[in-house]
């Protein structure tokens, strides 16, 4: 007996030219809690059916956060800061006094999301701190003398 092949579960595949990747780390993560609380709430999270193209799935951004986890780059007190901002869809504002702890931990999540996140595409940007050739190089002062 053959299987048939329904059309509806078929992958939805995009040209990669219409894809807009995230401007921030901290963009993408807005987004993927958007997307992961509307899930929670029953809807059905689609490939290609936003305004705006994606070059991933909020589960890819969860995935990148993950290998930052289990490489204790990102802390248990890292996950819970970016969920119970990520569900309020904002970040912590450092000029409230309130805030200003949130805002630290959450700053230092973003900073190492952002590399993992740029080495996949899904942030805009060169993943490299600096191109090949253009390293520079500073003269610090202290006890040698050059």
């Amino acid at each position: 007996m053959t299987a048939l092949r329904r059309s509806s579960a078929s992958p939805v595949l995009s040209n990669m030219t219409k894809v807009e990747p995230f401007g921030s780390a901290e963009e993408a993560w807005l987004w993927t809690m958007a997307a992961l609380v509307a899930r929670r709430e029953g809807a059905r999270v689609v490939a290609g059916a936003g305004r705006v193209q994606r070059p991933c799935e909020p589960d890819d951004v969860v995935k990148c956060l993950d290998r930052l986890y289990r490489q204790r780059r990102i802390d248990l007190v890292h996950a819970r800061i970016m969920r119970f901002w990520g569900e309020r869809g904002a970040a912590p504002d450092p000029r409230y006094a309130q805030e200003k702890a949130d805002w630290r931990i959450w700053n230092e999540a973003m900073q190492r999301l952002d590399w993992p996140l740029r080495m996949k595409g899904i942030v805009a940007g060169s993943a490299l701190p600096m191109p090949a050739g253009e390293e520079v190089v500073v003269a610090l002062q202290g006890r040698f003398p050059e």
